[in-house]
């Protein structure tokens, strides 16, 4: 055998999609669906609890249901191989629109408009079935490990991809832990969630929720001294007050629930709440410093 030929049944070799098998069955699924919506809803159906009408008739006026959330998470495996396995296993029960490599790869493993197996049981807000109204996207990544440049580069490319396509708005990029807080913690602590929200993806707090300034205060009764200038140093006192304040009314709670949290157990939240917009000390106690940040949310959010 010539060379030339060994070449070229290397190179068909290296050419052979390893999913092609599960790609079958990815199609002869889409199929069956397909089927299903072309059929025509059965008349006199036995059973039924009301009076059905003359004949079918069908709206002119539709079209395919669209994704309004992008729900992201970390695989908790250790390569990209290992999660497209995942996800072509019947046995495991999982999938994900997207599956994003440390090396920047993307893989498209559903399109936009079906439903994935990604959030589980999942609430965010009002919606208790992410899964029916979001797009999914895993990037591979152990649970432990920093999220590589070019997988972030990457992800940014699609999320651009998927705002401008489905008119997602920057508030629904959200994270697999915000919507099921009780279970979940991907993605880990050192996702770049302020790059992404700065890009459009998400919100954030203000630059300037933390900034305090000095303010001075007298130590003698101010009516007693009716001419301030007269005051001297030594009756004055300095104090490192916050720029932003907190109502006295406000409840932590509230703002959560306003946000999308399940406030239903409030730990899981608050650590929910921590690890996306905090990143530090994620536990289930809030600060001031976790408090001027809720409140300042809860604002863009309500």
């Amino acid at each position: 055998m010539s060379l030339v030929v060994l070449i070229g049944l290397a190179a068909v070799a290296c050419s052979v999609n390893p999913y092609a098998a599960t790609n079958k069955v990815y199609k002869k699924q889409a199929k069956e669906y397909g089927r299903a919506l072309w059929a025509i809803p059965e008349q006199d159906a036995a059973g039924l609890p009301y009076p059905q009408g003359d004949y079918w008739v069908g709206a002119t006026n539709f079209n395919i249901r669209k994704p309004n959330y992008v729900v992201i998470h970390h695989t908790a495996q250790n390569s990209t191989e290992q999660t497209l396995k995942t996800f072509t296993t019947p046995a495991t029960q999982v999938s994900a629109h997207y599956v994003i490599g440390r090396d920047g790869k993307v893989y498209q493993m559903l399109n936009d408009n079906l439903r994935a197996w990604h959030g589980g049981a999942s609430k965010w807000g009002n919606t208790t079935d992410l899964n029916s109204t979001s797009i999914g996207i895993e990037l591979d990544n152990n649970g432990a490990e920093p999220f590589a440049e070019a997988q972030i580069n990457s992800l940014l490319g699609v999320l651009q991809t998927l705002k401008k396509r489905h008119g997602i708005p920057a508030a629904n990029f959200i994270g697999h832990s915000d919507i099921a807080p009780t279970r979940k913690v991907d993605p880990n602590p050192t996702f770049p969630w302020k790059k992404l929200a700065d890009n459009g993806f998400g919100l954030w707090y203000d630059a300037d929720v933390l900034d305090s300034v000095m303010v001075a205060k007298t130590t003698v009764d101010s009516v007693a001294i009716a001419d301030t200038t007269l005051l001297q140093p030594e009756m004055l006192v300095f104090e490192q007050v916050p720029v932003h304040k907190i109502p006295e009314n406000f409840n932590p709670q509230d703002a959560l629930r306003i946000i999308g949290y399940d406030t239903r157990d409030m730990n899981a939240a608050i650590k929910a709440f921590k690890l996306h917009f905090i990143q530090s000390e994620v536990n289930a106690t809030l600060t001031e410093k976790d408090k001027l940040i809720l409140y300042n949310l809860y604002l863009k959010y309500r």
